[in-house]
Order: structure tokens, then sequence, then C-alpha cells
């Protein structure tokens, strides 16, 4: 099904604009996102697997490092794009997320074992841990890795200065022993 789009200035009225070309798919993530890349002058290949509540979408390319972008802030970028237009094409479409050259899971295992870590030294020495100011999603794997940890709990904290929050790392309170009366 082709929808009528009008044309920008400079694009020929054969070619139409970059918005209409995607808008005109069908909510598939998939080839939402070759097509994105392809209209970015990126090669790579996607493959999708299933995940729970969602769909993760894998990218190979010999460009990686440039799909990723410091940080991973390209691919947060990316990852934000191709849910915007799936959600444009239909509201239903489930949520993706999109990894290049298995980052997202590197650094997923980096955080787990830096909460690991930071867990140990609470154990240790008794004293809060608090951990680099991180975004909502690291925070999240943070609290997800310790949450059925019983001695320690996590809370995330405000950092001055910074949009950033960190995660404080502290002895778990019992909450059952109450003060005799």
């Amino acid at each position: 099904m082709l929808r009528r789009c009008g044309t920008s200035r400079g694009i020929e009225a054969h070619e139409p604009p970059l918005a209409c070309v995607l808008l005109i798919m069908a909510a598939d993530p998939k080839a939402t996102l070759e097509r994105l890349l392809t209209l970015l002058g990126f090669e790579a290949t996607v493959v999708q697997h299933p995940l729970p509540g969602g769909l993760l979408l894998e990218v190979q390319s010999p460009d990686a490092g440039r799909l990723i972008g410091k940080h991973g802030q390209v691919l947060s970028d990316l990852q934000y794009l191709t849910n915007r237009l799936l959600y444009s094409q239909d509201p239903h479409a489930p949520k993706v997320t999109v990894d290049v050259a298995g980052y997202r899971s590197q650094v997923r295992e980096a955080l787990v074992r830096k909460a690991q870590d930071a867990a140990e030294k609470v154990r240790r020495w008794g004293d809060a841990v608090e951990l680099s100011p991180m975004n909502a999603y690291e925070r999240w794997v943070v609290h997800q890795a310790l949450k059925d940890d019983p001695s320690v709990e996590t809370c995330s904290v405000e950092v001055e200065g910074s949009e950033l929050k960190a995660i404080v790392v502290r002895p778990r309170r019992n909450l059952d022993a109450r003060p005799s009366v």
C-alpha cells in the first residue's frame, strides 16, 4: 500500500522523502531497522530474536563501532528511532531492543560483575558502596542483579550537577528485628 506524501525541496518527485519511505512500510521491526540502516549508509545484517515482552534485533556490521558510538549513545539513539518508527506504524508494535555486535550483552555482564563486587565489599566491610552515575537502564540491571541478595539492598540517589543517578549498595536493614518494649 502506498500513501501519498508531498515532495520536499531538493528531492525529485519520484523520490519520496525519508519519512514517507519509512511510514509506507508495515510495522515489521527487522525490515524497518534494515531500511533505516541502509538509508543511513550502513552495510549491516539484522537477525530478529524473541524476548519476553518484545524483540531483540541483533545487528552485525563492519561499521559496528560507528553504530555503537561513544558509551553506546548512537546505539541508544538507533533503538529509540526504530521504536518511534514502529510505533508510528502500529501503536501495538512490540518494544524492540537493538544490539550491535553483542555490545549490550557485554555491558550488561560488566554491570552485573560491578554490582556483585560492590555487594561483596558491603558484606566484607559493612559500609555502603556508591557506584558511579548511570542511566536508567544500567541502574535497572544493577537493581535486578542484587534484588534477591539477602545481605544487601540498593537505592538510586541523585548526583549533583548530573542528569544521571548513582546506586548505593548498603547492608540490608533487618525489618524483622524490632526493638523490644
